[in-house]
């Protein structure tokens, strides 16, 4: 007859206790987790509305005879025989959501149209204008993001802990509100 205490294995305590132990550390890590993944997110959103920047002054110099674009999908489409100015993930329709952040551009308030295609087949008359303005905000605030951003012609991006943004159109000037991160 077997000893029950000599078979090899662990007690229902041992298992418990490693379970609890398991529960500690993933109570320390998460908070630790979530933040680094918004820090994450809004160094994408930063960093996509330098590109799209970028490809406005690109397009500005090269491609609108002096106007930018009035469509996110207009700086997606490249000009016969050369490549776009702004990649498909930033590109595909007129809001575009990345990396818990949704992005929009649109025409300045006091920004003239231009009665030009531009050089790219999907450009259409009006569609070019002289000034833009682009913001990105948390798809969910506090959980894929903490912070609001903005940018317009002059390039400079804007950040605020709240949504002061909303009513922002100027193409041309700064903000009312928001501090300048370059």
């Amino acid at each position: 007859m077997r000893n029950p205490r000599s078979a090899a294995g662990f007690t229902l305590i041992e298992l418990l206790i490693v379970v609890a132990i398991i529960g500690i550390i993933a109570a320390i890590a998460i908070p630790g987790l979530l933040r680094a993944r918004i820090a994450a997110n809004e160094s994408s959103a930063i960093a996509s509305l330098r590109v799209i920047h970028s490809a406005q002054q690109t397009y500005y110099s090269s491609c609108g005879n002096g106007f930018y674009a009035g469509t996110l999908p207009i700086l997606g489409d490249a000009p016969a025989g050369g490549m776009a100015f702004l990649s498909p993930d930033l590109s595909a329709s007129a809001s575009i959501d990345k990396s818990g952040y949704r992005f929009t551009m649109a025409r300045g308030a006091e920004a003239t149209a231009a009665f030009s295609d531009g050089c790219n087949p999907s450009g259409v008359a009006a569609a070019l204008f002289s000034s833009y303005y682009a913001t990105n905000n948390p798809v969910a605030a506090n959980i894929t993001g903490r912070r609001w951003f903005w940018t317009n012609t002059l390039g400079t991006v804007y950040a605020s802990d709240t949504d002061v943004f909303g009513g922002e159109t100027q193409g041309v000037g700064p903000p009312a509100a928001g501090t300048p991160l370059q």
